[in-house]
């Protein structure tokens, strides 16, 4: 089997290196970065390519003896990428995380052929997994979900005590972006930052989480009267972006200074990315818990899932890029093997809701240390388990 990854960036290197080692599958990498690819090259022995992807002949012969797409290009180019891989006629797991709705190209994918499997990362993507998995499995109905999840330094550094493995300005499109979520079956908007709260973790200690635009798919896909998603960082990291916020230093529209026109969002960002870019070698850790309420034979229940993850010394790969990578993989490989062979747009609670493909997922990450540990609750009698289903 064959499979063409497009993208060579700190996700697409994890993605890569799994590929890479697994059994029976070959991988390209294509990008157009001479120096991501030869990195690849020389730290992992994969087979790269330099090319234009935006160039549909050019992508048409790279993919056409492939068994298998993995889309993990900037989002400004997921969209468009996806709906020519699509026409082409290929399988395609993506984590580009376009803004564009991914429905609208369900249609094409059904007449192709063809199951592409969106948000196929972290957050969106095994939160999704995991909230499709337990609504179908083990509840008659989900009254409410909550994902708290975030990537943070693993050494705090005043006064944004942040790093980012990406860049800045996508973190600042995170923090300007209105939030939607569903509040007693109706989708609401609130400003991102905003429902600030404190939340505890036995691996790193008190955490601060505000609201944040990550449920997406899931707005369309499950009728919960319940859903949110809140960003986590260190506390008091939400005060200080929301300082810079009112003080219009996100703002788009140029500002005159002494004659010259200046964004104030180009000049933050250009300022923030030495501040908040993570060095090589720099240690990061991911941390992640889904909340899912609901109801089963009449008994109240909740379930609760908690992941957390470091940087890996020995694979010199960013534990963002592990935790969303391998989950990427992990979902091709279900493609690959046609444990899921559902066809058109493919959100990841779709995938999720196949024991088969849940369980298939939860090897996998396993098997690269990222565990998860649930927390199963019925009317106040609490079970622990690590690493089963929620039984």
């Amino acid at each position: 089997m064959k499979v063409v990854l497009l993208g060579a960036g700190l996700v697409g290197r994890a993605i890569a290196y799994d590929i890479h080692n697994a059994k029976a599958i070959d991988i390209v990498v294509v990008d157009k970065n001479k120096d991501s690819l030869k990195k690849l090259e020389t730290t992992y022995g994969i087979t790269t390519q330099m090319a234009d992807v935006t160039n549909v002949s050019e992508l048409n012969e790279i993919i056409s003896s492939c068994d298998l797409v993995i889309g993990a290009l900037p989002g400004f180019l997921g969209y468009k990428t996806l709906r020519n891989v699509i026409q082409l006629g290929k399988n395609i797991v993506d984590i580009s995380f376009f803004a564009e709705d991914p429905f609208t190209l369900d249609s094409l994918a059904k007449e192709k052929s063809v199951t592409a499997v969106i948000d196929a990362g972290l957050a969106p993507g095994l939160s999704n997994i995991i909230y499709g998995y337990v609504a179908a499995n083990y509840l008659d109905e989900v009254s409410s979900f909550t994902c708290y999840v975030g990537g943070l330094p693993q050494k705090r550094f005043y006064p944004f005590e942040y790093k980012a493995p990406f860049s800045p300005i996508d973190v600042i499109e995170e923090y300007t972006r209105p939030a939607r979520m569903i509040e007693y079956g109706q989708i609401v908007t609130k400003p991102a930052l905003s429902d600030l709260e404190l939340v505890d973790f036995p691996q790193i200690g008190t955490l601060e989480a505000f609201n944040t635009d990550g449920l997406r798919t899931l707005l369309k896909t499950m009728n919960a009267p319940f859903m949110r998603e809140k960003t986590l960082r260190y506390p008091g990291h939400a005060e200080k972006v929301l300082l810079l916020k009112r003080l219009g230093f996100f703002q788009k529209e140029p500002i005159k200074i002494k004659n010259i026109s200046v964004s104030p969002l180009d000049l933050t960002t250009s300022l923030l990315l030495d501040n908040w870019r993570l060095e090589d070698g720099e240690k990061d850790l991911t941390i992640m818990r889904i909340v899912i309420e609901g109801k089963k034979n009449g008994k109240h229940l909740k379930y609760q899932f908690d992941l957390y993850d470091e940087y890996d010394q020995k694979t010199q790969l960013l534990s963002m890029a592990r935790t969303t990578g391998f989950t990427c993989s992990a979902i091709a490989q279900l493609v690959l093997k046609n444990i899921y062979t559902e066809k058109g747009i493919v959100p990841p609670e779709y995938v999720g809701k196949k024991a088969e493909a849940f369980q298939f997922i939860r090897k996998k990450l396993d098997e690269h240390a990222i565990d998860i540990v649930e927390q199963k609750t019925i009317y106040g009698t609490e079970t622990r388990s690590a690493n089963q289903s929620p039984e």
